[in-house]
């Protein structure tokens, strides 16, 4: 195996039994990005003088006995939103173009402090304000959107372009990019993860997290990023480390959810989604079963509120952060970008302060939901990666939803709510794209919804890395013309 094919984990553990270095993973990795970035362009800006000079010197400490944890040594990528002092973070626009900080974003400094390498930055939806990440292909399908907004996070991970990336969630922009590109994604409890130095898109709903190989990775990257410890119990009140991952065995040592009581919806989660969607989901519900857990019927509260609360909450607190910006210069923004920023100061007050209501009135139920059962699982998004250019999908009962609010639908609840929220790849469609799960839980219970994850990966296993055919002349993230979506069918 190629360094640049090992999981964060494999890799921490390849470094601290001396079998790998820091420089050498760091090498494999930079060579995978030259290989797949022509194919891919996951990455606004590659940083890898600097890189190299950080694996050096994480070879050098560790060789000296001063190794600082799992991350000391890994190369990573950081979206194109997350301030890194010295290295241009221009947050996908021209209105920020050439930008770079004086100081490091507070994520950014942890795993600065952590021995982290970084790689460079990965390409977002312009400002985080939009869900395809349009100057990135798939790496399962170059004809494909990788999702977004933190689509060049998760496809330069799906690719092997980085061991770990963070990126940011307003609306599922971890969530969505991780179903569509096989990895795992994970949107902490609001609040646990800082985000100073991180470009806002909508204070009260914006999350930092991690997108990762697997799900033992991704609770090292937030053991290293958060900033107050998550509850091992699940219960939202303890004080204990946020990414452990340890799952209770069974007789013979395996994998075992027992006791994990699994809520899955019998309405909103499966309404309007692929068939062959809601077929790999189900299925891995079943799993999860097998593994012991006792899946719940339960019904998600005040469903029919949750786009209007969205984006009660979002385009207007958007809209003021740009205000200044775009009176001066409108013309630096993206056409689909300015027009939702221009709309949100046409949005009248009071419609945002009833989503605030709604927002506290969900985080209610939503609460009393999960004293019932211990997480939500259902499908991520609904369908699998569009192609370029896809303005929409069609339904079976004949409805069409635009292809961001298809998107958005599923994962917008937990942003909602402040709920920790991960995607796992459960399987893939008949064009060979990722469907990705979305298993949301308690407030602070990140250690037990890690866990309940990782039981599933531990008896199933992660998704492979994809593959990066190479493009034909047709499948260019420029292309204009919609086209339907085709109806998946099940592979896991």
């Amino acid at each position: 195996m190629r360094p640049y094919e090992l999981s964060l984990a494999e890799a921490a553990d390849a470094i601290g039994a001396g079998h790998l270095s820091p420089v050498e993973l760091t090498d494999s990795v930079l060579a995978r990005i030259e290989a797949t970035e022509p194919q891919l362009n996951a990455y606004a800006a590659v940083t890898a003088d600097l890189a190299r000079e950080q694996a050096a010197a994480a070879e050098r400490e560790i060789a000296a006995g001063r190794r600082r944890g799992p991350l000391h040594g890994i190369p990573m990528a950081l979206k194109d939103l997350i301030d890194t002092a010295g290295v241009v973070t221009a947050s996908g626009s021209a209105v920020r173009a050439g930008r770079v900080p004086d100081r490091d974003a507070a994520v950014t400094a942890r795993l600065r402090q952590a021995g982290a390498v970084l790689l460079g930055k990965a390409h977002t939806h312009e400002f985080a304000f939009g869900l395809t990440t349009p100057q990135t292909r798939n790496p399962w399908a170059p004809d494909r959107v990788p999702g977004g907004s933190s689509g060049g996070s998760a496809a330069a991970v799906a690719a092997g372009a980085a061991t770990f990336a963070l990126g940011t969630d307003t609306g599922g922009s971890i969530r969505v990019p991780a179903a569509l590109t096989g990895t795992v994604g994970l949107k902490p409890t609001y609040g646990l993860v800082p985000r100073e130095g991180v470009t806002a898109l909508s204070w009260s709903l914006d999350h930092v997290g991690p997108i990762t190989r697997t799900v033992r990775d991704a609770g090292l990257v937030l053991d290293a990023i958060a900033e107050r410890r998550a509850d091992t119990s699940g219960d939202g009140c303890g004080t204990h480390g946020a990414g452990g991952t340890g799952v209770s065995g069974a007789d013979d040592g395996g994998p075992d959810l027992r006791g994990v009581r699994v809520g899955v919806p019998v309405d909103y989660f499966f309404d309007r989604v692929d068939s062959q969607v809601e077929a790999a989901v189900r299925a891995a519900l079943d799993r999860m079963a097998a593994l012991g857990a006792r899946l719940v019927d339960v019904e998600i509260p005040l469903h029919r509120y949750v786009q209007a609360a969205h984006w009660g909450l979002m385009v207007p607190e958007a809209t003021a952060y740009h205000a200044e910006q775009l009176s001066r210069t409108p013309e630096l923004y993206g056409a689909d970008v300015r027009v939702l920023l221009e709309a949100g100061a046409l949005l009248p007050a009071v419609d945002h302060l009833r989503a605030q209501r709604a927002r506290t009135l969900m985080r209610q139920e939503w609460g009393r939901l999960l004293d019932k059962v211990d997480l939500i699982a259902a499908p991520t998004v609904p369908a699998t990666a569009a192609t370029a250019g896809q303005a929409t999908f069609t339904w079976a009962d004949g409805t069409a939803e635009t292809v961001a609010d298809a998107y958005v639908r599923f994962c917008a609840p937990a942003n909602i709510t402040g709920l920790p929220a991960l995607s796992l790849p459960v399987g893939f469609d008949r064009d060979g794209l990722p469907i990705g799960m979305q298993l949301i839980g308690r407030a602070y219970g990140e250690t037990a919804l890690l866990a309940a994850a990782d039981a599933y990966e531990q008896a199933f296993g992660p998704a492979p890395l994809a593959e990066v055919h190479q493009p034909t002349a047709a499948a260019t993230v420029s292309a204009s013309t919609p086209s339907a979506l085709p109806l998946p069918a099940s592979r896991t």
